[in-house]
């Protein structure tokens, strides 16, 4: 979903996040809206209140009357229009804002005691020894025994620099340990992960969203893998359904030159609309690139890779990104909820607004990417396939490729992947795969981290699961009544492999489920590897 703030827009795909603050002009063109009737509008709405409070049989919540209000207005808006309740509010800010203080432990619930997974690496408890498969029995003198898993981040988290003191039960040690740990920020990445591809100068950089540090993370990722030897990037935005669009911008002035238009946005009130233009020579201006996409692509990530193939800097691949170009604005409200009106359309450089068609109001049916159009497999160069069904308007790239509005952002090379199994589905789906990582981290995770040295790229390149974990599999899915069968393992081995591995890493690392995804699904980047002639050519030809 778009949003505005004081300095920039920002974009976010609705069922992942929104999040920043609206500006003076929103007040202003709010007061213009409608005239006097929206007063008129207001009495009758508020003459109903009065009288349900007043006459109707049963006793009524008011406040559950007037946010199943407000959410039956924007239901008649359009899909990324929302309300969200103070505490959905806070949480969702918390993940944009590139921190949160606290100790800085992933947990579980083990048999009604908080169950330490692992210590996030370089937070408070890391520095104070805390160890995977500690118990945190004691918050501040009171039991923790039996608290849930909803108020343990109300008992650890705090202000800065605040003070929590914790008794810790550590297996193979007589006495509780007590731990005076001073609250801290605990960093919340965007870039997941980045990594030489072995044997070539490509790099690669997993981004899961658009928050306040994405471009400095960017760019520290980026000036590592040059020391490594970077001569080509990959950048990888599979599900990653967007944030804020100033660091959309500020992600493709890196790799553009001065005077560029990057993004613009349409208000009906002329006030609110922006266009935003690069400001300076990027420090990856002239590194080829690839930007890979797929449905779960939305918003900043379609700002970014439509940017990208509008002014020819490099190639996008993958499938058609979801079709989300609708500029929302957050409005607090009294009790600390939000309103996230939709104001504006954004487009990419050559004029297209990228938002997919959503009259029928149906908003499952939007989120589950009906009327998204997707083409046929293979290189998509000059676009002939993106118009194979509904008329869709036509724009050029600053080469002069033909491109087109609507439905998303579709790739220059079109990559399908394969269908998963219902094999490796179920294992997913009945919990097997995420009970052995649970069992694995606890087991394990001290183990991981020495001998990986917190690199998680190793990590990922270099664990195999051996026989003994291949049984617990197997046993944990006969518990779950999952039929076990030894050749659709043999089929699914590099998937689940793959998965295992990409799923610890949240818990070490603390990685983002959206790189779990993507990390599962390899084949656009193995393809992409293949494809830097191509970006390299079109980008000379701008």
């Amino acid at each position: 979903m778009l949003y505005r703030n004081l300095s920039s827009l920002c974009v976010c795909l609705a069922c992942v996040s929104y999040l920043l603050c609206a500006d003076w002009h929103i007040a202003r063109a709010q007061q213009e809206v409608n005239g006097g009737n929206i007063y008129q509008q207001m009495r009758k709405f508020n003459e109903v209140m009065n009288l349900i409070n007043q006459n109707y049989v049963d006793t009524v919540q008011l406040n559950q009357l007037t946010e199943n209000a407000i959410r039956g207005m924007l239901q008649k808006l359009d899909p990324h229009s929302n309300y969200l309740p103070p505490k959905v509010r806070d949480d969702e800010q918390e993940k944009f804002q590139g921190n949160y203080f606290g100790i800085g432990v992933l947990f579980r619930i083990v048999k009604d005691t908080i169950t330490v997974l692992t210590p996030l690496i370089g937070g408070p408890s890391e520095k104070l020894g805390v160890m995977c498969n500690d118990k945190i029995v004691k918050i501040d003198g009171a039991s923790a025994v039996g608290l849930s898993t909803d108020d343990v981040p109300k008992k650890l988290k705090g202000p800065q620099g605040t003070r929590v003191t914790v008794q810790i039960k550590r297996e193979g040690s007589p006495n509780l340990i007590p731990l005076t740990i001073v609250r801290d920020a605990v960093p919340i990445r965007t870039v997941d992960a980045s990594w030489m591809i072995d044997g070539t100068d490509i790099g690669y950089i997993y981004l899961n969203k658009f928050a306040a540090t994405t471009v400095n993370e960017i760019e520290k990722a980026a000036q590592s893998l040059k020391a490594q030897g970077m001569k080509k990037l990959i950048l990888d935005l599979r599900n990653n359904g967007g944030g804020y669009l100033q660091q959309a911008f500020g992600l493709v002035d890196e790799f553009v030159p001065f005077g560029k238009v990057i993004v613009y946005t349409k208000a009906r009130n002329d006030a609110l609309s922006e266009r935003y233009y690069s400001t300076r020579a990027g420090n990856l201006e002239n590194i080829p690139l690839i930007v890979l996409v797929n449905s779960g692509s939305a918003s900043a990530s379609e700002i970014v890779s439509g940017a990208i193939q509008d002014l020819d800097r490099g190639l996008v691949v993958g499938e058609t990104s979801f079709g989300k170009g609708l500029v929302q604005v957050p409005y607090q409200l009294p009790d600390g909820s939000e309103l996230r009106l939709t104001i504006a359309r954004y487009y990419t450089p050559s004029g297209r607004c990228i938002q997919r068609d959503y009259k029928s109001g149906d908003r499952s049916k939007y989120y589950a990417l009906e009327g998204r159009q997707d083409v046929e497999e293979g290189a998509n160069l000059d676009h002939k396939n993106d118009n194979d069904t509904t008329p869709r308007p036509k724009f050029k790239t600053l080469a002069g490729r033909t491109v087109y509005g609507g439905g998303g952002i579709v790739p220059d090379y079109v990559v399908k992947n394969d269908t998963l199994t219902t094999f490796f589905r179920n294992l997913i789906a009945k919990g097997v795969v995420s009970e052995f990582v649970d069992n694995l981290i606890l087991r394990e995770g001290n183990a991981i981290r020495t001998k990986y040295a917190k690199d998680i790229n190793q990590f990922l390149h270099k664990y195999t699961l051996n026989d003994a974990a291949v049984q617990e599999l197997k046993r944990i899915a006969g518990e779950r009544k999952l039929t076990w069968a030894d050749e659709e393992y043999l089929k699914n081995t590099t998937i689940i492999d793959r998965y295992v591995k990409a799923l610890t890493t949240t818990y070490i690392w603390n990685t983002s489920p959206e790189f779990v995804e993507s990390f599962v699904v390899q084949k656009e980047l193995e393809k992409a590897i293949q494809l830097f002639p191509e970006a390299m050519k079109i980008a000379r030809a701008k």
